[in-house]
């Protein structure tokens, strides 16, 4: 199985530098040129499942831009695997977080994943040199590592996930995952905590990931084009007031032309306020559980919409559940009365344009009066990250990255299993836009001190500077 190679556009770090000031980018540029002579004709490989969908993939669209930029030889390389293979890595993945997904993990699991994990590594080091250094991404290519170290590749495993705490659910997981971990020079978590105990701590960095304020995704967006684009994908009622334009990552311009796919009785006018969760169609993001208490409990307290938006699930391929997931909305939606019903939505937004996908989950978010990420586990959240950004106060659940994001009046943390405390977080914010105006400030400010570009490109340099 030959990897696929990924060439996102390239990235201005000339831009980024005016954003983070002209200190923070001498600062960038010094240590990128210092990291290229050390290098030395070397080559790092990240290496992970899927280009489009999710949190990671996003990430490595940015970062691989500014790299680029940057002229670092970097390279991007996207594995693959039979629809058995991702079945186990999903269910690795949810007990990663602490939930039991499916049956238990097997003998004959075990052996699946080694087989495919090491057709992988095979394929790689085909293209990477001996000396060169490799960036694993996820339970998808950890058992790839030893295949790689036997070719004198430099392996780092980078885990984006993990449980608040330890149960017998996440140690599963861990021992599942232990054999194929030992061959890795070094290993980067979100949070410190997510570290299983038999790796060494002196051999684990902690890197939080970040957002691009360039992208489509994050760049400014004025009224009246947040408007346009919400309009031109469906979501909001009246069709088109003028074309939805924005800027493409590689500079050129763009029109959002696709359309969302949309489960709804009514659509909402743009003078509503409205709350709005995007995540994966995923049963640790709680979307039904967001649905049942804004129904409940928010849309009988006074106006306001819920819109709850993720991809389109034929296009994510390394997630097996993301249509169960989409379905069982479906279901909660149906279920829901009539009169709260009609003022919500379910849209599953197109991935054929990364960047049309982009900017329709920015307008949405910076039309929201309330961001929401009910997630029951979060290995970081960068959907908060991303919201913060854009000035919008955020209810989110008080577990993994989201508590250190939220934290210090930066947003609303509740349980995730608090329905009655979300939902009276999301109607103040909805009655009081002074207070929502003075927590989305904050957010801003904390998003732009330590989770922007060159904060993230700064912590990897120093990381592979300790192999070099």
């Amino acid at each position: 199985m030959t990897p696929q190679l990924i060439t996102p556009p390239r990235r201005s770090l000339a831009d980024l530098g005016e954003v983070i000031g002209p200190e923070r980018l001498r600062v960038l540029r010094a240590t990128a040129d210092d990291l290229r002579r050390r290098l030395g004709g070397r080559t790092v490989w990240q290496v992970n499942s899927t280009a489009t969908g999710g949190g990671v993939a996003e990430m490595l669209q940015v970062l691989m831009g500014y790299l680029a930029d940057a002229e670092l030889p970097t390279h991007w390389l996207v594995v693959g695997g039979e629809p058995e293979f991702f079945e186990i890595t999903k269910r690795l993945h949810n007990r990663l977080h602490g939930a039991a997904s499916g049956p238990d993990l097997t003998e004959a699991d075990a052996a699946a994943y080694a087989r495919a994990t090491a057709i992988n590594a095979t394929a790689v080091a085909e293209l990477a040199r001996p000396g060169d250094i490799v960036v694993l991404h996820d339970p998808q290519t950890a058992g790839m590592a030893s295949g790689l170290a036997d070719r004198g590749v430099t392996v780092i495993w980078r885990c984006h996930i993990g449980g608040d705490r330890r149960t017998p659910v996440t140690d599963e997981a861990w021992e599942f995952l232990r054999p194929h971990l030992r061959a890795a020079e070094a290993y980067v978590f979100s949070l410190p905590h997510y570290r299983p105990e038999f790796l060494p701590a002196d051999r684990t960095v902690v890197i939080p990931p970040s957002i691009d304020p360039a992208a489509p995704k994050n760049a400014d967006l004025d009224p009246a084009t947040v408007e346009a684009v919400l309009r031109a994908c469906g979501i909001f009622t009246g069709g088109p007031a003028g074309p939805a334009r924005f800027t493409r990552r590689d500079g050129r311009p763009g029109e959002v032309t696709r359309t969302a796919k949309l489960l709804a009785d009514e659509l909402p006018s743009p003078d509503e306020p409205m709350l709005v969760q995007v995540s994966r169609w995923d049963r640790l993001k709680d979307m039904s559980g967001v649905l049942t208490a804004f129904a409940e409990r928010v849309a009988p307290g006074g106006p306001g919409w819920l819109v709850l938006a993720g991809p389109q699930v034929d296009d994510v391929g390394d997630d097996p559940e993301g249509a169960q997931v989409y379905a069982e909305c479906q279901a909660a939606w149906q279920a829901l009365p009539r009169a709260s019903r009609r003022r919500t939505v379910l849209a599953s937004l197109p991935l054929e344009d990364l960047d049309e996908n982009a900017v329709m989950v920015n307008a949405l978010q910076r039309h929201a009066a309330v961001v929401a990420q009910k997630s029951l586990a979060e290995g970081f959240g960068l959907t908060v990250a991303e919201a913060m950004w854009k000035c919008r106060p955020v209810v989110g659940s008080a577990v993994g990255g989201i508590l250190d994001q939220l934290g210090d009046g930066r947003g609303v943390l509740v349980e995730p299993s608090d329905a009655a405390g979300f939902a009276a977080a999301v109607r103040r914010l909805f009655d009081d836009p002074a207070e929502a105006a003075r927590i989305g400030d904050a957010a801003h400010a904390f998003v732009h001190r330590e989770y922007l570009g060159d904060r993230h490109l700064l912590r990897w340099a120093e990381l592979l500077g300790r192999f070099l």
